[in-house]
């Protein structure tokens, strides 16, 4: 089949999008162009499962005025005449290796297109934003389970003939308007469609809504766009036997993935942490910085920073204390304090996050925090004067109200049936608490000011007997494998969230201490502990987990956490 160019085809655009980004008006936006030139055009969609956040593919066909048939009879033998039609049959769905310009509103759907078949390298220009939403797949892996973004854009330059690849969610939102206005100025910087560029920035003008911030992204979007296809360019796609040339592939420079990104930035706050330790800190910490220089390891020292600084925050400035005298208690002991340190990094990040648990008191805090009220509303777009509605959907357990308590009270009413009977009552099937009201608001601030008496309660003992007992198992694993003693601290990764989120990665880390004492003194003792780690955050039903396990000869799961030690039998 030949191209549109020579009359034998239309030009053809697949839109992927997720329902709500403004996919439609986009493919609304293109069509309009072409008809405005006196095109044949027409647009179709497929909706994914949902209306909104649903995948969707938008499909466009053009068709140039001065290629359209001429309607005429033709003679047959039988004497029977045939009238050519003066409009092409156009089709309803893309055809995979048949789509000249492929639009994706996000990476992943980029990845899907390129998995249908609609991008091929002799034909396709693949424009699409670099941004991520995450799938229920990904957000619900205990661990990091999110595709790796690398991998798509290398699939991305290698399948299509030209890739435009950049944010242009993030410049959409920068300009307060829609991602349909970005990829439209990409789309016109990269010259696939015939026409001028005011032809373009007239259909947001007629569209008549957000006009100016859609011009300025469109602006935005087409100078981003213009950079890459003008960036170095590559060679691509050869078939042995065809007798076809390579096609030049015009590509900008890959975009950075969030991986590359964590790294870049991680080695930016070491950098600082070096030069410019206040800087992490804040002035309220300043005294910190030097306390951190003169005891850290400089490989550890932004995390040691960073973790004096959410220690304060969560709870005091004696917290801060109580931290740097646990983190000191590992680099007293680091074997390798004067190189990678990577066991005093390891602890100094998981010290700081196990004392900063997520408790009621937090929760509460984070609910009620004024920038995270004004987040929403700039979420929401809710213009001056607009009143927003924020509903906070909260299901209480016996344990996280006892845990709130004081030590004593707590351990009397958690084993009281009584009123374990009264929370199941109260918020046994959850309640709904408008954080915008007067009442929903005062009741959650209430509960954030408690925070001096964290101290006191129940959950904050208990928690601390904890992290004392991982420290002391930390320390004494160094002297007989120090690789171990890093995964150990490590193995803090697989606690996270509360009520039963937290449950279950305590379960899986009293589990993992438990193989750790096992594996003592074994040569693969430390990387047998590393993929038990990642086999707890693979996925919450402890499939891998067991699996890996299995694989090692060790106990099963049950066993090894009864046999944990790590769990303190009192609390005073």
């Amino acid at each position: 089949m030949g191209s549109w160019q020579d009359g034998r085809r239309p030009l053809t655009l697949a839109i992927l999008a997720m329902g709500g980004e403004g996919g439609g008006v986009l493919s609304d936006w293109i069509v309009e162009l072409a008809r405005s030139k006196g095109w044949l055009a027409q647009n179709t969609s497929v909706a994914g499962v949902a209306q909104r956040t649903g995948a969707t593919v938008y499909y466009v066909e053009l068709f140039p005025p001065h290629l359209l048939p001429t309607a005429t009879a033709e003679s047959t033998t039988d004497g029977t005449h045939l009238v050519r039609r003066d409009e092409p049959v156009m089709s309803l769905f893309p055809t995979p290796g048949e789509v000249d310009v492929v639009i994706a509103s996000e990476l992943m759907e980029a990845g899907r297109s390129i998995q249908r078949g609609f991008v091929t390298p002799d034909r396709t220009t693949l424009i699409a934003s670099t941004n991520r939403v995450y799938s229920m797949t990904e957000r619900i892996t205990p661990g990091d389970g999110r595709v790796d973004s690398a991998l798509i854009l290398d699939g991305a330059q290698a399948a299509s003939k030209v890739f435009v690849g950049a944010d242009f969610m993030e410049i959409a939102v920068a300009e307060r308007s829609v991602i349909s206005s970005a990829l439209f100025g990409a789309l016109c910087a990269t010259g696939a469609l015939p026409f001028e560029r005011s032809d373009f920035e007239e259909q947001i003008r007629a569209f008549g809504k957000g006009v100016e911030p859609g011009l300025r992204t469109f602006a935005r979007a087409f100078d981003v766009a213009k950079a890459a296809i003008d960036g170095p360019a590559a060679t691509a796609y050869t078939e042995e036997g065809s007798g076809r040339a390579p096609v030049p592939v015009s590509i900008g420079r890959r975009p950075e993935t969030p991986e590359e990104a964590r790294s870049r930035k991680d080695a930016e706050l070491v950098a600082r942490a070096i030069a410019e330790p206040t800087s992490l800190v804040g002035p309220a910490l300043s005294s910190y910085a030097g306390q951190v220089t003169d005891t850290v390891p400089a490989p550890a020292r932004a995390m040691a920073l960073l973790g004096v600084q959410r220690t304060a925050i969560y709870q005091s400035t004696s917290y801060a204390d109580l931290y740097l005298q646990r983190v000191a208690r590992v680099v007293a002991v680091d074997p390798d304090r004067d190189g990678a340190a990577a066991l005093s990094t390891e602890a100094a990040r998981g010290i700081a996050l196990w004392m900063c648990y997520q408790d009621t008191i937090h929760v509460a805090l984070q609910k009620t925090r004024l920038g995270r009220l004004e987040r929403t509303r700039a979420e929401a777009r809710a213009e001056q004067g607009q009143l927003t509605s924020v509903r906070e959907y909260l299901h209480p357990q016996l344990e996280e109200v006892t845990d709130t308590m004081p030590a004593g009270l707590g351990r009397v009413l958690r084993r009281s049936r009584l009123f374990g009977a009264l929370v199941d009552r109260i918020a046994g099937r959850g309640m709904v608490v408008n954080t915008t009201s007067f009442w929903g608001y005062t009741t959650l601030s209430l509960l954030a000011r408690l925070r001096p008496m964290r101290p006191r309660t129940l959950r904050f003992r208990h928690e601390q007997a904890l992290i004392d007992t991982w420290l002391d198992r930390i320390v004494a694993t160094v002297p007989v494998d120090a690789d171990l003693a890093t995964e150990m601290a490590r193995a803090q990764r697989v606690i996270k969230g509360y009520g039963e989120t937290h449950a279950h990665g305590m379960e899986s880390f009293r589990a993992i201490n438990g193989a750790a004492q096992r594996l003592a003194g074994q040569p693969d003792a430390a990387p047998t502990v590393a993929r038990l780690i990642e086999a707890a955050l693979a996925d919450e039903h402890w499939t891998a987990f067991d699996a890996a396990l299995l694989s090692k000869g060790l106990p099963d799961r049950l066993a090894l956490q009864a046999t944990e030690v790590l769990q303190p039998t009192t609390v005073t």
